[in-house]
């Protein structure tokens, strides 16, 4: 006999998670004395749940779906209609592949060698501003940077406006009103611009390296053997644009880190293993996005509690990674604690959970990580700054959130 799944009472709570934010499932765990309760959001039945545990079944390929569980504001502003994220068994295995022979050691060095080259031009142009914002500077490096690593062209009097289109659709991925719309519109002019691109690269009229994303995603073939159509082609080399210029919000976060926990900065100078430590609290301890979706494609057990097939389930990732059943002081930002920490593929998830290769875990993951060690090395010991008096709230209620002047850094000078 199975246990009963505790329950929220009403008709909906879409409104209690848009105003709880990043605590939705947090509070009512609590509440419940339970690692999983649920609820309706958007009017569905909608199961949630946190743990290492529960990432460990969420990412069981035998039991849930990606097809039909992520809503549609998020397809037409993040994730793209056709790609990836919505694809299920073999067909996500061949795809992820795809994404997966990026990442190889060389590849992702010379991504970062070209972050790196391009923090250091910034830099020079800093030193004459008054001012810089943080988060809008780390989208501009990181687009620049990613885009001729992934054999994009982008002339310069487009960088601006590009920057903007793919730091809208991150921006108003959980936004309502004019945040969503701007962000609908970002990734029409984005997916026309890569769409153009890829037309030209089979068209023979532009040639990129055999290694590149674009070149991968211009002659990737299907399961059948066929080139994919335009539109998803171009969905997919978003997914590599996109999520990079994303890991400008963990470097905003890394920087007010080093200014809310200044000890760390001396610790990042002198302990050569510090950066990696630190780097893995970061993307802990703050806030990305909060949730995974999946659908249930079979009725099953699990912990004596019943899943009905096709019911959506909601992991959630910041609340895992908050998990005082698994982390000491969740709320303490502790690099020290990732000296003793064994990591598996499910117990810490700020990008998801599982393998890389097989389950839906962000491929980008690596990339991550390599691009906020070098950023950090460049923040600590390659320039000087000052951070001015400013509101560096970063709101629980606003998916994805920041800090709310974006993080801004003054009389910046080259070391």
């Amino acid at each position: 006999m199975h246990k009963e799944i505790p329950s929220d009472r009403g008709i909906d709570h879409t409104l209690s998670l848009m105003l709880e934010g990043y605590h939705f499932v947090l509070n009512r765990c609590e509440r419940y004395h339970s690692d999983i309760f649920q609820t309706r959001i958007l009017f569905e039945k909608t199961i949630c749940f946190r743990g290492e545990a529960a990432a460990q079944v969420f990412y069981d390929t035998e039991k849930f779906l990606r097809h039909n569980a992520t809503p549609k504001r998020i397809q037409k502003t993040l994730l793209g209609e056709g790609g990836v994220q919505g694809l299920d068994g073999e067909a996500h295995r061949q795809r992820k592949q795809a994404f997966m022979s990026l990442m190889t050691p060389e590849h992702m060095g010379q991504l970062t060698e070209l972050t790196r080259q391009q923090w250091q031009k910034a830099a020079q142009r800093w030193e004459q501003q008054d001012q810089v914002v943080l988060l809008d500077a780390a989208h501009e490096v990181l687009c620049r940077a990613v885009c001729a690593w992934a054999g994009v062209p982008l002339p310069e009097a487009e960088v601006n406006q590009r920057t903007r289109d793919l730091a809208a659709m991150i921006d108003g991925s959980g936004g309502v009103g004019p945040r969503h719309w701007r962000a609908r519109w970002g990734r029409k002019q984005s997916e026309e611009w890569l769409g153009t691109i890829l037309d030209k690269i089979r068209a023979h009229e532009l040639e990129v390296p055999d290694n590149s994303a674009a070149y991968a995603f211009a002659w990737y073939r299907d399961l059948d053997g066929n080139l994919l159509d335009r539109h998803v082609a171009s969905v997919e080399l978003l997914n590599v644009v996109r999520p990079t210029v994303a890991i400008a919000r963990y470097i905003t976060f890394a920087a007010l880190a080093l200014h809310e926990y200044p000890d760390c900065k001396h610790k990042l100078k002198d302990e050569a293993d510090y950066a990696k430590l630190f780097t893995q609290e970061v993307r802990r301890f703050y806030p990305f996005f909060p949730t995974a979706v999946a659908r249930t494609c079979q009725s099953f057990e699990w912990q004596n509690y019943h899943f009905p097939k096709g019911v959506k389930v909601l992991l959630d990732l910041y609340g895992t990674n908050h998990d005082p059943q698994r982390w000491e002081n969740p709320n303490e930002f502790r690099p020290e604690r990732f000296r003793q920490w064994h990591e598996n593929s499910f117990n810490f998830i700020p990008q998801g959970g599982g393998d890389h290769y097989v389950n839906h875990r962000c491929a980008g993951e690596w990339i991550t990580i390599w691009l906020m060690e070098m950023t950090l090395d460049f923040l600590v010991n390659f320039i000087s700054y000052d951070v001015p008096q400013q509101d560096l709230v970063v709101s629980l209620s606003r998916f994805p959130t920041m800090p709310k002047s974006g993080f801004v850094i003054s009389n910046v000078s080259r070391i």
